[in-house]
């Protein structure tokens, strides 16, 4: 079983989310997706993030005050576009919140890592399931009106990642992996 983890952890990939269509996973298997996500640092039960599951009903709210926000905020047509634009192809996703707490024991950094190891963790495990996944965000969720609104974020909540789950209908390609020998620095 351990061999077969590492081989899935040097062959995994994410897909482009463009490229999802139905189905969907169920609510009982995103469960059980997000129960082994959830398996991340959480810092003394600590759990310095929040989840909200999007389904295409939502998504489509999104993406209309996505448009609405940018045309409010001066964006021109690119950037309405690319707002709207991942909102309008989702099937479902997974956002994870960074949501820091206060802690004299835990710090900033470690808990906003902690949401991104969780966005890895939601990631793997639905690739795990066979599902096709991508974590994205986009500039509307960094954009603290935006999230407020979609995803009622207060401060000093953020949107440590948007994770698009889906079927994979084309596979593409595997993007060139980094050359290892020009970022190690053996000490």
């Amino acid at each position: 079983m351990t061999q077969d983890a590492f081989a899935f952890l040097q062959t995994r990939q994410s897909q482009p989310a463009k490229l999802f269509k139905g189905p969907v996973p169920d609510r009982d298997e995103l469960l059980e997706i997000l129960t082994a996500a959830t398996r991340v640092p959480d810092h003394g039960k600590l759990e310095p993030w929040r989840l909200i599951v999007l389904d295409k009903p939502a998504m489509a709210r999104l993406a209309d005050l996505a448009e609405t926000h940018a045309t409010q905020i001066g964006a021109d047509a690119e950037k309405i576009a690319k707002g709207r634009g991942q909102y309008d192809m989702g099937q479902l996703a997974v956002v994870v919140i960074s949501s820091p707490k206060a802690s004299d024991k835990i710090p900033l950094a470690e808990q906003i890592l902690s949401a991104g190891a969780l966005c890895f963790g939601v990631l793997n495990a639905a690739l795990a399931k066979g599902w096709g996944a991508n974590w994205l965000s986009g500039w509307p969720a960094h954009d603290a009106q935006f999230a407020a609104k979609a995803f009622d974020c207060t401060e000093p909540e953020t949107v440590a990642g948007i994770i698009h789950i889906g079927t994979v209908v084309t596979p593409a390609p595997d993007r060139p992996r980094p050359d290892l020998s020009k970022l190690i620095t053996w000490a």
